[in-house]
């Protein structure tokens, strides 16, 4: 890199955020309706003032250095900051809002970004929420693609997950532990079960999901991934599993909180086993949640308490 110059303006660190979430420079240009060439120049000019390279480029797009990660959470600290003073001071109206989540297929986290959402205060917001594969959500949260990721853990898939996440510079933490409990369809037998056996589940058909070339035990969303079954269908999505569910009176094995609102043919039923399931969201250490981050969680506490669960945070 060239010598280090003086003086990161506001401006520029906007942009870094923009192009960060973006991984492009031409779609954050896009974004905020400034030319390709002069968002390509401010962060050359960036780098050149901090002295060191915070985007790697390619024809894929741009991604962030480890200089670039730990970067982006004081800019985004500074540009909140800035924010803030422009809505005490000069009455500006709250900004755009960002935020992107990614989680195992849970409908408490669906339910909470519901909520969010409704709640904000933004004229203007970009949110994401990415139900998919557990390898997935690390990755998503390791490359900045989303901002924090929410999935469980348990005795068996410990280590190896904490082994990962220490690995990509992100950190797990706790929300609540959870009973385990089956979901089935309303109409299922065991619906009105007060509890359910694994012996009773034997002639159903389990119902998981599949996270592809990744699919190891270590990875599955569900408890018991070892445990063999005469008949498995891996599914994608929570609809396709639900719908699953009715026609095929299959089920899967889950926390037990299910929202009436989202999945009102949907039940949950106590499974009879000596398991436990962690869930909990990850994060960079290295950067500070933003305050919709926190938000958004503040949301899943809510949504977690009200089904009389213990949050361990």
């Amino acid at each position: 890199m060239a010598k280090r110059a003086s003086g990161i303006t506001l401006q520029q660190l906007q942009y870094f955020i923009e192009v960060a979430a973006e991984g492009s420079i031409s779609a954050a240009a896009d974004l905020l309706y400034v030319a390709q060439p002069t968002m390509s120049a401010a962060m050359k000019d960036l780098e050149t003032r901090v002295g060191r390279d915070l985007l790697t480029r390619s024809a894929r797009g741009i991604t962030l250095t480890n200089d670039g990660v730990e970067f982006l959470g004081y800019a985004r600290q500074v540009v909140e900051q800035a924010e803030l003073l422009e809505q005490r001071y000069l009455g500006r109206p709250p900004s755009r809002r960002l935020l992107g989540v990614s989680a195992q297929h849970y409908s408490f986290v669906v339910d909470a970004f519901v909520r969010m959402v409704k709640a904000t205060d933004a004229a203007e917001y970009e949110f994401s929420l990415r139900e998919t594969r557990t390898f997935d959500i690390i990755e998503d949260v390791r490359t900045l693609r989303s901002e924090l990721g929410i999935l469980f853990r348990n005795d068996f898939n410990r280590n190896v997950l904490d082994k990962l996440l220490r690995d990509s510079g992100l950190a797990f933490h706790p929300l609540f532990v959870a009973a385990p409990h089956i979901f089935v369809s309303r109409r299922n037998p065991l619906a009105s079960r007060p509890r359910a056996t694994l012996d009773d589940l034997v002639d159903l058909p389990r119902l998981t999901f599949d996270q592809g070339a990744n699919n190891s035990f270590y990875f599955a969303e569900e408890i018991l991934s070892t445990l063999s079954s005469r008949q498995e269908i891996r599914v994608s999505d929570r609809a396709t599993i639900f719908n699953l569910m009715i026609g095929l009176d299959g089920y899967t094995i889950s926390t037990g909180i299910i929202s009436d609102d989202l999945d009102p043919e949907i039940v949950a039923v106590p499974l009879d086993i000596d398991e436990q399931i962690e869930i909990g969201w990850i994060d960079r250490t290295a950067i500070p949640l933003t305050e919709q981050a926190q938000r958004y969680l503040g949301e899943v506490r809510a949504v977690v308490a009200e089904f009389g669960v213990e949050l361990l945070d």
